[in-house]
Order: structure tokens, then C-alpha cells, then sequence
């Protein structure tokens, strides 16, 4: 999350290397923790390259199965551990085929832009 000096008002925000080294061991660390994750990845303004003060990191993870519903799956995962706001998109495997398959403006921009871990 984004600090503030002890000298300042000023806020500084983390830098895309440190964003990104972070959310690698948060990747490596919930795949030790989900035998069922089959990819996890991010997207957006981090991926592109053109993150900056205030940008959260979007990311994707696609898991065998899962009972809950699309919209409640994200509170399942513990994002505390990066540096700056993040979102998390959970897909089972056959709603990301599915996805992929249908070709959406969303999956093409996936396919382009998506930096798996």
C-alpha cells in the first residue's frame, strides 16, 4: 500500500518492479496453498507497462472447480500481501474455456495482455 513520508505529506507509491516481485511470491505462495490453481495471472495497467501513482493490479486466476458463485469467489483469496489495491477474477477451468471461446473484446485483451505467473 501506498506509505507516507515521515518528512511530508507526500504519498509514495510503490514502484512497478517492487509491484510486481510482490505479487510473483504472492503467486508462488497461493499456489502452495491451492492444489486446484491451474493459472494466476495480471492484467491492466501492469501488465501494459503504464501503471502509475494509484493503480491497482488486476488480476486472474482460473481453478479446476469451484461451488461458489463467480461474483463471491474473490473473497476466498487474501491480497493483503501487495503493495498497492488489487482485484482478483476467478475462473474455473471450463467458464475460462468457455470465455476464451467466445472470443469477447474481454478475452481478446486477456490473450494479448496478461502476464501469467
Amino acid at each position: 500500500m501506498p506509505v507516507r513520508s515521515l518528512s511530508s505529506q507526500v504519498l509514495k507509491w510503490p514502484d512497478r518492479t517492487d509491484v510486481e516481485e510482490a505479487v510473483r511470491r504472492w503467486a508462488l505462495a497461493e499456489r502452495e496453498r491451492r492444489p486446484d490453481l491451474l493459472r494466476v495471472g495480471y492484467f491492466g495497467s501492469y501488465a501494459r507497462g503504464d501503471a502509475g501513482v494509484g493503480s491497482d493490479l488486476d488480476l486472474v486466476a482460473v481453478v479446476r472447480a469451484s461451488q461458489a458463485p463467480f461474483e463471491r469467489r474473490a473473497l476466498d483469496w487474501d491480497l493483503s500481501q501487495l503493495l498497492v489495491p488489487a482485484e482478483i477474477l476467478v475462473y474455473t477451468g471450463l467458464e475460462w474455456e468457455q470465455l476464451m471461446q467466445a472470443g469477447g473484446r474481454f478475452a481478446r485483451m486477456l490473450q494479448e495482455e496478461a502476464v501469467w505467473l
